[in-house]
């Protein structure tokens, strides 16, 4: 049992929403499911009755759910006690937050708490302009940033984290499913289910362009202009004959046999990940971080 997984299950406990759960816990929703699924696992017992309109608590998670925030509780004074021996009130670092990090980030987040109890790792998501203009302020001390534009923000530099690759949601019955990765132009004639351009344009210019390389415009799938992940997942998963882009480091974490995830045939496509900093910024909180990106990045999730 861990601490993340009690925190998870709190937070859909209070929620009663697996996706408001982790839009609160700045983290991507198949990683909240994934892990109170093995807490259940772990316990031998359902939390939490779970349906396409609901989610509850069952009579154990009622019965578990002041207990696991009685753990939570106790770490968190544990914590402050070590601070407290330090001489003063625990140091917050705040760092701005993209969706997609997977592991990756619960790693970084465990690291750090280890290392420095002390320091409380705060995560902050904003829409990407205001995440890189509150680096450049102070008011964030770093932030993730995919497919970075360097030369908009000259006082900030833009470290190189990761390379997200990108995978193809398919039904699980589709032809294309029986295959070991998908070739980009066999996708021409199905239906592309995405996001808005204005809710993510590096990822939606990423898939936009590989197509018209590939020699296609893609048949536009109908979406809502919210739609989350969960929510395309859930059209894909119905059967109805679509694809969709989705992060490997979150497909590593979805496991439904509605769903096929399969590789892009090469060159395949993927979006840089960097960390922005200020330029003076030097402070041993940062040095630890960088070094606990680049450990998660060695033992982090692989392409399929």
């Amino acid at each position: 049992m861990e601490l993340r997984q009690l925190r998870y299950f709190v937070a859909v406990a209070e929620e009663l929403h697996f996706g408001r759960a982790a839009e609160r816990l700045h983290i991507a929703q198949p990683a909240v499911s994934q892990q109170v699924a093995r807490l259940e696992r772990e316990l031998k017992v359902r939390l939490l009755e779970r349906s396409s309109r609901k989610v509850a608590l069952t009579a154990a998670g009622v019965r578990f759910l002041p207990a696991a925030r009685a753990v939570l509780a106790a770490a968190d004074q544990a914590r402050a006690s070590v601070a407290d021996l330090a001489g003063g009130r625990a140091e917050v670092f705040r760092l701005g937050t993209v969706t997609g990090l997977g592991a990756r980030l619960d790693a970084v987040l465990d690291g750090f708490a280890e290392r420095v109890p002390n320091v409380r790792l705060e995560l902050v998501a904003l829409p990407v302009q205001e995440r890189v203009r509150q680096v450049a302020d102070g008011g964030l001390d770093a932030a993730f940033v995919r497919s970075p534009e360097p030369g908009r923000s000259p006082e900030l530099d833009f470290l190189p984290v990761w390379s997200d690759p990108l995978v193809v949601a398919l039904p699980a019955r589709h032809p294309l499913a029986e295959r070991e990765s998908v070739r980009l132009a066999d996708l021409a004639d199905v239906p592309l289910r995405m996001t808005e351009r204005r809710n993510h344009p590096a990822l939606v210019d990423l898939v936009l362009t590989a197509c018209a390389r590939a020699g296609f415009e893609p048949i536009p799938a109908p979406a809502p202009a919210s739609a989350t992940l969960q929510d395309n997942l859930a059209v894909v998963g119905s059967g109805a004959p679509m694809w969709t882009v989705v992060y490997n480091s979150n497909a590593d974490l979805v496991r439904t046999p509605r769903i096929a995830f399969r590789p892009f045939a090469d060159p395949g496509m993927a979006l840089p990940i960097a960390l922005a900093v200020r330029a003076d910024a030097a402070t041993d909180h940062l040095t630890l971080l960088v070094a606990l990106l680049a450990e998660a990045d060695a033992s982090g999730p692989r392409s399929r």
